[in-house]
């Protein structure tokens, strides 16, 4: 079988072909979330219809959400199968299941035409993505990081945080340009299919690019009981604290991620700017994360993992809470904007520390199983619940500057778990 790790050479040196395949995958794959995320007030309305706008949302972030709960089985299939195989042909399967959910997302029929079949089926399409999106961030974190050289690690690894910065930006864009062309009702009927169909055209051309792809793990790296099973035993049994200081880690970093993710909804629901003005909140996001990701990246490699890690999060936290308040006091698009703008270069600076952090804590026989699962689970607990939770706290309290507590409370764990680790190897 092509990609098997005792048929190939060891690769010494990665080129931009490599980085493009990777983060082709990884771009297209988070270009699905954002236009989720983006569409989902729309999204809510063809497959939940409610006379009470609020339950639909909730009703569609909720489907978001389950996506999720496929994530940490993905992680375990495919991150064993990375460590067992390779990493090119696990990376190669994430993209087969994304183009099936996506295309079976798109063609699917609303709740008007087929009933409850609609809800149902969305749920069996976004769980296949689940699948895809749990396994990809294992090998492909990986490979990117094997293969380039010591001293870069972290600003190479930065580069899949940019895939999903560029496909932020591309996402901003489709939907800005969706809302100028269509109305809101063609967008509801069939205007965010086309933002999906978008990003399946672009599947082919990554499954061809990662075909190409060299390999990073060889047959002397494999552990010595290779099963899936010796390999989650191995885990579990010796490297179970990394596993849980890997999901409180990704917590803030994930929350507020998402919460900047979530900004377009926000500005539509809670803050009443036009679709145009709140679909460009997307584009915004996008390219803050590939500026500041790299220069996190620079970071990492030039002064540290923690403190790149630390320094950005405990301003991110001295600043959460009056950023909020300051929108919506004032309800100014560039206030909007500028305080955005700010808290995307914080996070994004740090998180391009986490990647690299977690990715270095496993050993390499197990490095892509152990990152699988551990950023599935952060992802999935703190990722896939993040919109559910900050929809309640608004609904809740009433005041549109309530995320800001669960942010703070989920950074304060982020920085808990970094402390923690300082004695931890690295690999």
């Amino acid at each position: 079988m092509e990609g098997r790790i005792n048929t190939v050479k060891k690769q010494h040196h990665i080129t931009k072909g490599d980085v493009a395949a990777v983060a082709v995958g990884n771009a297209v794959e988070f270009y699905d979330f954002i236009v989720y995320t983006t569409f989902a007030v729309m999204i809510g309305k063809t497959f939940f219809p409610s006379d009470n706008a609020f339950s639909s949302l909730i009703l569609s972030v909720s489907t978001f959400g389950i996506g999720f709960i496929a994530r940490p089985l993905g992680a375990i299939l495919i991150g064993t199968y990375a460590d067992k195989v390779g990493r090119k042909p696990a990376m190669i399967l994430t993209m087969l299941l994304m183009a099936i959910g996506t295309a079976g997302l798109i063609l699917l029929p609303g709740y008007e035409t087929i009933g409850i079949a609609a809800p149902i089926l969305l749920v069996v399409a976004r769980l296949a993505q689940g699948l895809a999106w749990g396994g990809e961030a294992g090998p492909a974190t990986t490979f990117i990081m094997e293969a380039a050289p010591q001293g870069k690690r972290a600003f190479y690894a930065s580069w899949q945080i940019v895939a999903q910065g560029s496909a932020a930006i591309v996402a901003g864009l489709v939907g800005y340009i969706l809302s100028l062309y269509l109305s809101h009702q063609q967008q509801t009927d069939w205007g965010w299919r086309i933002a999906f169909g978008l990003g399946l055209c672009i599947l082919p051309i990554a499954i061809l690019m990662r075909r190409h792809l060299g390999e990073t793990l060889q047959l002397e790296d494999k552990s010595e009981n290779n099963s899936t099973k010796g390999l989650l035993k191995e885990i579990f049994e010796h490297h179970s604290a990394l596993i849980f200081i890997g999901i409180f880690v990704l917590s803030g970093s994930t929350v507020t991620q998402y919460f900047l993710n979530y900004t377009t909804t926000y500005a539509l629901t809670e803050l009443h700017y036009g679709e145009n003005f709140a679909m460009l909140a997307t584009f915004v996001v996008g390219v803050g994360v590939v500026i500041f990701a790299l220069i996190g990246g620079y970071c990492a490699d030039r002064f540290g993992r923690r403190e790149t890690i630390v320094i950005p999060r405990i301003i991110l936290l001295v600043i959460l809470w009056p950023g909020l308040y300051l929108v919506n006091q004032h309800n100014n698009i560039w206030v909007f904007f500028g305080v955005i703008t700010v808290f995307t270069a914080l996070q994004n600076i740090s998180g391009a520390g986490i990647v690299i952090f977690l990715c270095e804590c496993f050993p390499k026989r197990l490095r892509a199983t152990g990152f699988s699962i551990s950023y599935a689970l952060g992802i999935s607990l703190f990722g896939g619940t993040a919109q559910i939770v900050v929809t309640w706290i608004l609904k809740l309290t009433g005041n549109p500057a309530s995320p800001a507590y669960y942010l703070i409370f989920t950074n304060i764990l982020c920085l808990g778990a970094v402390f923690l680790s300082r004695n931890k190897k690295v690999h």
